[in-house]
């Protein structure tokens, strides 16, 4: 058996193209774009290229883009002021802190001060609770998990009743996608196990799963044999274990290796995530998404 590949770049694409589309109808409908607004404190290395990429996304689909760049030193207070300036702003629908943040601020105050309808990485208690709740009140989803959830859709894979299980726990991608997976609606209606370190065989747990969503950050833990015949594997972890000179560029680039062995999985599996090219380029088209809806929400429509 040889896997289909799921290429995140390639589902992408799509999804941009469909974000666009409705830019253009809403602004022909109603004179409006969405309006984003990224703050970048300091100037991490990794930050400053992420936030590049999204601003230059946003650009792309016409939206309203603001790119915020603020000092290393700057106040908790400053910050949080600089925050309820575009809270209050009509032209912006979307509020992404870009993390981490400098020692001296604390990050739990400054996303918890982000108001939950501008809050398009869904990180704010009062969305985590919609998340939880389903449905249409499920407004802002986690931008990685929903790229999951999407890249499962797409590829016609079938949830309902299906056996998933999630490694990982954590709150920005293993506790969310579980929750998404286990609600009512399309894309949805499995069973999920939410297995992590102290779970006690683990490989029995994988071996059943009908999906397997691995985002435990453990480069090659979910070996071939953890892997059910034909299951879709989507691989979450991005691990730094090296690094080498570009063919193309010579330049000296990183070694990525997924939580999963792609080499010898994607003999077994159905559907497989590459790492990179895989789940990675789906959240950010996700942000742009939730700032779409977050545009979508406050006019009605």
């Amino acid at each position: 058996m040889s896997a289909i590949l799921l290429n995140g770049t390639e589902i992408r694409k799509e999804i941009l193209a469909e974000i666009q589309q409705e830019v253009e109808s809403i602004k022909a409908a109603h004179g409006v774009v969405p309006g984003l607004v990224t703050i970048l404190v300091g100037s991490n290395a990794a930050s400053l290229s992420y936030v590049s990429l999204k601003v230059k996304t946003a650009h792309s689909l016409g939206f309203k883009e603001i790119q915020d760049n603020q000092p290393d030193d700057i106040s908790e207070a400053a910050l949080l002021a600089l925050l309820a300036k575009y809270q209050q702003d009509e032209s912006i629908h979307g509020i992404l802190v870009q993390l981490p943040l400098p020692s001296h601020i604390n990050e739990k105050v400054v996303l918890n001060a982000i108001d939950p309808n501008k809050d398009v990485d869904g990180f704010h208690p009062v969305n985590v609770g919609r998340l939880v709740i389903g449905g249409t009140e499920a407004i802002f989803p986690p931008c990685t998990p929903a790229g999951i959830q999407e890249m499962i859709r797409r590829s016609g894979v079938e949830t309902r009743g299906a056996e998933v299980v999630v490694v990982g726990r954590s709150n920005i991608v293993g506790k969310p996608i579980a929750n998404m997976l286990l609600q009512k609606g399309p894309g949805a209606n499995a069973t999920v196990t939410v297995v992590h370190t102290a779970t006690r065989d683990l490989a029995a747990h994988c071996q059943r799963a009908d999906i397997l969503i691995v985002a435990a950050g453990v480069p090659g833990l979910v070996k071939p044999e953890w892997i059910k015949p034909g299951a879709c594997v989507i691989d979450v972890g991005v691990n730094r274990v090296g690094e080498t000179v570009s063919p193309t560029t010579g330049r000296t680039v990183a070694i990525l290796r997924g939580d999963v062995d792609f080499d010898e999985a994607s003999k077994i599996a159905g559907f497989i995530t590459p790492v990179p090219g895989g789940v990675g380029p789906m959240t950010i088209a996700m942000l742009m998404r939730n700032t779409l809806n977050s545009l979508k929400f406050k006019l009605g429509i």
